[in-house]
């Protein structure tokens, strides 16, 4: 089995090759191979993923290139994890919209449509080579916004699924809290891509008893300090939401927080710097406990779960993951991508059955679907008018003087990767 990474540099990979190294007997890949055109920063990733290897006894050969073509070339299945325009364009995604009081965030808001328009460009060329390469290779979409990423690769009719870690986390959460086993823990997770909530959490598989009330009740507290959202809130919704929708429920709160202090995006640049240093340390042959802070948890054994579902060699019967929707939910398009809990196989995901959304929920994912299928036509097409338009439809701007204003910023600050501006 051939597994490729596209951004291989990352400081998140060696996660991923822990996980890979680990779980092994669940994802036997004999090459995996690294792809990044950041020659210095592939050389330490890739250094320190053979060592992590060797120490863990996986037999696995590593190749590091910045040849996309050879990297892709019979791979079974290729995982992105790209950041077109690196932590720069970040600490700008989540700085010039806070001039308007609206959220700055690299996902979701004015930051996030600036990610997606320079995106989604990028990864439809690599998923062209995917398929020249080998047409039958699954492309398994880790790059934000996973929603509109995943939703363009499955409208340009690739093999592909989208991949989050914040279901994987509610998992290993709720699991500890109950005292049994995270296989054991199967949620009721429902939305869109950061913009979920767990409506149900069963124990032992989707018939199972739902103890979401019991959780509520005696972890109430804990849960609500977890997503950073007030414990009455949590018991009037009878939910868990993920963390990402406090930029909803408690916006203005949110903003005045990030008008007082650094920016993720550069605390995130001085974990990579010094994660970069150890990295290169020929003595460190494990993923150093940094880079739990990095964030991500848990993504390798979710990438390993569903490659493995995928190319159908085992991983989980049902996972969380992004795709279709196809009348899942009956009042988005079919051809919305949601996040969901799927039966994973070798033909793809199946969404299972998702019982009726309460109007408070469902009406936020119809509005802010409206605003992905905006959002996407505007990364197809540019233009500054579809950029308005998908502005104006997001919730959490809404005004057109607000739009008006940010898109200017949107393309000032973008413009080197923005073909048609």
């Amino acid at each position: 089995m051939k597994l490729t990474v596209v951004g291989g540099g990352s400081t998140y990979t060696p996660e991923l090759i822990d996980g890979f190294a680990r779980l092994r007997d669940t994802l036997p890949i004999e090459e995996l191979v690294l792809v990044d055109p950041a020659a210095d920063r592939l050389e330490l990733v890739g250094g320190l993923a053979r060592r992590i290897f060797a120490r863990q006894g996986h037999a696995g050969r590593i190749v590091a290139t910045s040849d996309l073509y050879a990297g892709v070339d019979g791979a079974d299945a290729v995982l992105l994890q790209l950041r077109v325009g690196g932590q720069a364009a970040r600490q700008q995604d989540e700085t010039w919209p806070l001039e308007c009081g609206c959220i700055g965030q690299e996902t979701t808001g004015a930051g996030g449509l600036a990610k997606a328009l320079r995106t989604v460009p990028v990864v439809l060329d690599i998923a062209e080579r995917v398929r020249r390469a080998n047409p039958r290779a699954w492309i398994v979409d880790f790059t934000n916004p996973v929603g509109i990423v995943t939703r363009a690769l499955l409208q340009a009719g690739h093999r592909a699924v989208g991949l989050c870690n914040v279901a994987i986390g509610f998992q290993r959460k709720f699991a500890g809290l109950l005292g049994v086993s995270p296989a054991d823990v199967h949620l009721g997770h429902v939305g869109l891509n950061h913009l979920t909530w767990e409506t149900e959490v069963r124990l032992g598989g989707p018939e199972g008893e739902n103890v979401l009330p019991k959780l509520l009740g005696e972890h109430g507290d804990a849960i609500a300090d977890d997503v950073r959202l007030p414990r009455p809130l949590l018991d009037r919704l009878g939910v868990v939401p993920s963390y990402y929708l406090r930029y909803f429920y408690a916006h203005d709160e949110v903003v005045r927080e990030l008008r007082t202090k650094p920016s993720r995006a550069a605390e995130v640049a001085d974990m990579e710097a010094e994660l970069l240093r150890m990295y290169g340390d020929p003595s460190l042959d494990e993923k150093p406990a940094l880079l739990a802070k990095r964030g991500g948890a848990y993504y390798s054994e979710a990438a390993v779960d569903l490659a493995a579902a995928l190319l159908g060699g085992g991983g989980s019967p049902y996972q969380v993951v992004n795709t279709l929707n196809r009348g899942t939910l009956p009042f988005l398009p079919d051809d919305a991508v949601i996040e969901v809990q799927a039966a994973v196989g070798p033909s793809g995901p199946a969404p299972l059955p998702v019982p009726d959304l309460d109007p408070l929920f469902s009406g936020l994912v119809a509005n802010v679907t409206a605003y992905e299928d905006l959002a996407l036509e505007a990364a197809l097409r540019g233009g500054r008018d579809r950029v308005f338009r998908a502005l104006l439809a997001h919730p959490l701007i809404g005004q057109y003087a607000y739009a008006e204003t940010l898109t200017d910023q949107l393309i000032a600050h973008n413009r080197e990767h923005l073909a048609w501006a």
